[in-house]
């Protein structure tokens, strides 16, 4: 007779707190919630807006390894924490437009939300140069096109130092040099550049199948344009709408991607049929956006080609609407002839504030600010662009959505980019696995302080900048010492 087998008592491989800790974890995983981990930075609480997906709510955010980690409902634990309650968050500001690319600028551009600053226009002539000047040197992210004016100027000899003002003026190239134009600006993209910039008004010797070639070298490069129209203002012929007409006609005949720069400086009372040619070209299948920036004058070189004769008919300004950025003086008919001889920056008080509002308001032209200091001399557009728009366009005059503003600072930019650059597919979001580029700031109190007579000054309001996940502004005040900016390039 067999007897019973006594049963053992039956004892779990796991801990019951082994069981609940991966319980947790697989709840965790299954509902997207972040896991409890400390991170580097964590922003709490704030107002979170992210243009690519229309979220607007309080949230937090964890960010580890210069990435944007998790996004969660409830406080996050960091080894930096920034209590944002009370405050929006918002992805990085992107400067599509920003010729001054040294220290200086770039400290400014931080106080104004910008967190990736790139010279699209006027461009670099040796891009490889350019990109090695600031690697490892930059406190915000930076980027460039090959440069039709300066790769011009070098091929005709010209002694500006910016922009030209004398033999890329008035030269037309010969067959040789138009090849070497081209080589030279095939070169550049060889080596990373964003596009190909034009800033044909400065070189009206450019003949329109110069221009039109190398549209064609763009489309078959796959990178955009970026082009300072051929001519500005109401004056037929050479007014706005005809260069438009120009450079939208190379955009379709080619295929390229066309960006018109500072659409307001350009249309002055023409902006609105700019505007509305733009938006038809883009209902038509053609790949053609624009921007702007919230002021009502402009700056340039007074010895460019901007003020050869029949400037003032063009701009429909005189004299006593210029002013010289040294001193802040106003023109007369002496000084502007003895400043054009010896040359420097002058602003002119051109764009009329309906015209400035009409382009600001519409939800599709983004924000550039055209801006260039040189030991704090300069236009208020350099320092306070950004801040501007949130603070006089948004806030006082609701002339358009905090979110739609953070968009056309934000999200359009990177996407304009994204073709060229995959990386600014995670630029411009508030995701996971967005670059932490990030902005918080006050949204009663954010506002820009550069005036004409002052352009150096910071924007108030913005509490904290990330670039990569590093502080560059932390409680308002610009640090010392870091140095997170990174190249933005073509990507072969």
């Amino acid at each position: 007779m067999k007897t019973a087998r006594r049963l053992r008592p039956f004892k779990p491989l796991l801990s019951v707190a082994a069981l609940t800790m991966v319980a947790a974890l697989v709840f965790s995983a299954c509902s997207g919630a972040p896991d409890s981990s400390e991170y580097d930075v964590a922003i709490n609480d704030g107002r979170v807006i992210d243009p690519e997906s229309g979220l607007d709510a309080v949230r937090s955010i964890g960010i580890r390894g210069g990435s944007i980690a998790a996004i969660s409902e409830s406080p996050l634990r960091g080894r930096t924490v920034i209590e944002a309650r009370g405050l929006v968050v918002a992805p990085g500001f992107i400067d599509l437009h920003s010729h001054g690319q040294t220290e200086e600028n770039y400290r400014y551009k931080a106080m104004d939300g910008v967190t990736t600053a790139l010279e699209m226009e006027v461009g670099a002539g040796e891009i490889a140069r350019w990109y090695g000047e600031r690697e490892g040197n930059a406190l915000v992210n930076f980027g460039a096109t090959v440069g039709h004016i300066p790769v011009r100027m070098k091929i005709a000899g010209d002694t500006g130092d910016f922009l030209p003002r004398d033999a890329a003026i008035t030269k037309k190239l010969s067959a040789d040099e138009l090849a070497e134009l081209g080589r030279l600006i095939g070169q550049g993209l060889d080596e990373g550049a964003l596009g190909i910039g034009f800033g044909i008004a400065y070189v009206p010797a450019a003949t329109r199948p110069e221009i039109l070639d190398l549209f064609t070298l763009a489309a078959e490069r796959r990178v955009p344009v970026y082009a300072h129209l051929r001519s500005h203002g109401e004056v037929e012929p050479g007014s706005a709408v005809e260069a438009a007409q120009e450079a939208i006609a190379n955009a379709a005949s080619t295929g390229a991607s066309l960006h018109i720069v500072h659409v307001t400086s350009t249309g002055l009372g023409q902006t609105a049929t700019l505007i509305r040619m733009i938006e038809g070209a883009r209902r038509n299948g053609l790949d053609v956006t624009t921007e702007s920036y919230p002021y009502t004058a402009a700056m340039t070189r007074i010895d460019s080609a901007i003020f050869s004769e029949g400037w003032q008919e063009k701009m429909n300004i005189t004299y006593g609407d210029l002013q010289w950025v040294t001193t802040g003086e106003r023109l007369t008919a002496e000084t502007f002839a003895r400043y054009r001889r010896e040359g420097g920056s002058v602003i002119a008080h051109s764009i009329p504030e309906p015209i400035a509002r009409l382009a600001v308001s519409n939800p599709q032209i983004m924000v550039a600010s055209d801006g260039i200091l040189r030991d704090g001399k300069g236009h208020p557009r350099s320092a306070g662009s950004f801040a501007r728009v949130l603070g006089r366009y948004v806030r006082e005059q609701n002339a358009l959505s905090l979110a739609d503003a953070i968009r056309k600072m934000s999200y359009l930019p990177a996407e304009r980019l994204s073709g060229v650059a995959a990386s600014m597919k995670n630029k411009g979001r508030i995701k996971a696995g967005a670059d932490a580029d990030i902005v918080v700031f006050d949204a009663a109190g954010v506002i820009d302080r550069a005036t004409f007579e002052n352009p150096a000054q910071y924007s108030e309001g913005f509490r904290w900048v990330l670039v990569n996940g590093v502080a560059v502004v932390q409680n308002g005040q610009l640090l010392d010492g870091v140095k997170p900016g990174r190249g933005v390039r073509k990507e072969r």
